[in-house]
């Protein structure tokens, strides 16, 4: 990639009166636990391609997506012509009456899928989408045991929360579900960071067999292919291959969350599971955010036999609706025919080699690891493996400051900047993002 010159740092509108007012009225009705980024919160207006708008006029590179759901790119005309029409029609019915989009969307996922004889079931968000898959396997299965991996994150419902792994989206140790958790998530951290991959795989393996000798049957594993919340950590590729086998004879399913990893967001596969493939598919996949591109768009593909296998009546208000389908449709249409999964592996292979030689030179910076357009920067205080916190807000603070967006995370002892722009990158937005990041990371003390 070659080198642009370093933007300039740019001095951004101050948040106008109309942004503090709305500051004052979010937080005089919101919860108080409902998130904002930024010392001085943000009100975007508007998009289009890599690129959004403040309330106060400053234009921002996107390099997270509105948390990895803005996939292709703000306001896609594809998508936009498409919502539109759909809504001069009719928005919605439920799941009492065919519907064609759903169906359509359902036939094209079923078969990307790679899930032999598969079933798709359409939710609203990836919360709901994995509950769901809880519900199919549980029920399946006959358990309420489930194994989970360390550092995790599911969701927000009930029994998401009861499975994540993850202490700070984990607000009660209440479940339905008892949840055991299982090394292997975390590639560099944790008992068995110093091994080799693939006496990494072995110990994780090893480690699973020994749990499973010690507990009831459970119903299946879930797992995230490359842990988004978590800060981008993922285990060596093949690792959930090897589990699978020692599942398989168990008889306990294999839940591949893709919420965050689906659509080629990774670059070298159209799943985060194809890394760990060896084994065949996973039993259910749960799939959300970017399929969608903003349009609230969830949902399981299942074997036939699981995703049949409930014994009352379901239904789903508002998953599969006609404006979400058509929205799914478009947007799935024109990643496939403009190839972005490719672009996330070109594009994506360039901007984290540019990251990487920068952050060799910063000693706030522990690693940059990722694939495709999902790159994670972890920080830890200079000389040590203690997570800093205070250094991924002012990374983020400083990066808002010279036009760019991105996002952060991270579980136990760790601390990490997200980077996950829409696939349609270009060469020269990736290395403009780079460059403002350099700036941001070149300034920690």
């Amino acid at each position: 990639m070659g080198v642009l010159p370093r933007p300039a740092a740019r001095r951004l509108r101050g948040a106008g009166a109309a942004v503090s007012d709305l500051y004052t009225r979010h937080r005089s009705v919101l919860p108080d636990w409902l998130a904002l980024y930024y010392e001085d919160p943000l009100e975007i207006t508007h998009g289009e391609g890599r690129h959004v708008w403040d309330a106060d006029g400053n234009k921002y590179l996107d390099f997270f997506g509105g948390i990895l759901t803005t996939m292709t790119a703000h306001a896609l005309p594809e998508v936009t012509k498409a919502v539109s029409e759909q809504a001069g029609r009719i928005l919605h019915s439920s799941t009492l009456y065919l519907n064609r989009p759903m169906v359509e969307l359902a036939e094209r996922i079923a078969q990307l899928s790679g899930i032999p004889d598969a079933r798709v079931f359409f939710t609203t968000s990836g919360t709901e989408a994995n509950d769901t898959a809880l519900l199919l396997a549980t029920a399946y299965r006959r358990s309420n045991t489930l194994l989970a991996m360390r550092n995790s994150y599911h969701g927000r419902s009930f029994s998401a929360v009861g499975i994540t792994g993850n202490r700070g989206w984990s607000p009660t140790s209440l479940s339905p579900l008892q949840t055991l958790y299982v090394h292997g998530g975390v590639r560099t951290r944790g008992p068995y960071a110093s091994l080799s991959d693939d006496e990494f795989i072995a110990a994780c393996v090893d480690d699973l067999t020994d749990l499973l000798g010690h507990t009831r049957p459970p119903a299946a594993l879930i797992a995230e292919p490359i842990q988004g919340v978590g800060g981008f950590t993922s285990p060596p590729d093949g690792l959930y291959a090897a589990f699978r086998e020692v599942l398989a004879e168990r008889g306990i399913l294999w839940i591949a969350d893709e919420v965050q990893t689906g659509w080629g967001r990774t670059g070298d596969h159209f799943w985060g599971w194809q890394a760990h493939g060896r084994s065949g598919p996973p039993d259910l996949l749960t799939f959300a955010k970017g399929i969608g591109n903003g349009s609230s768009i969830g949902g399981v593909v299942a074997r036939a036999e699981i995703m049949n296998c409930l014994d009352a009546n379901s239904i789903s208000t508002f998953g599969g609706t006609q404006i979400t389908m058509a929205a799914g449709l478009a947007n799935l249409n024109y990643l496939l025919e403009h190839d972005l999964q490719g672009n996330a592996r070109r594009v994506g292979g360039l901007l984290i080699e540019r990251l990487r030689a920068v952050a060799a030179q910063v000693p706030h910076v522990r690693e940059v690891r990722g694939r495709g357009l999902m790159l994670g920067i972890e920080l830890v205080r200079p000389g040590t493996d203690e997570a800093d916190p205070q250094a991924a807000s002012a990374v983020l603070e400083a990066a808002r400051a010279g036009g760019l967006l991105i996002g952060k995370g991270g579980g136990h002892d760790t601390s990490a900047l997200r980077v996950a722009p829409p696939l349609s990158l270009t060469v020269a937005e990736a290395e403009e993002g780079a460059a403002i990041l350099e700036g941001a990371l070149r300034g920690l003390s």
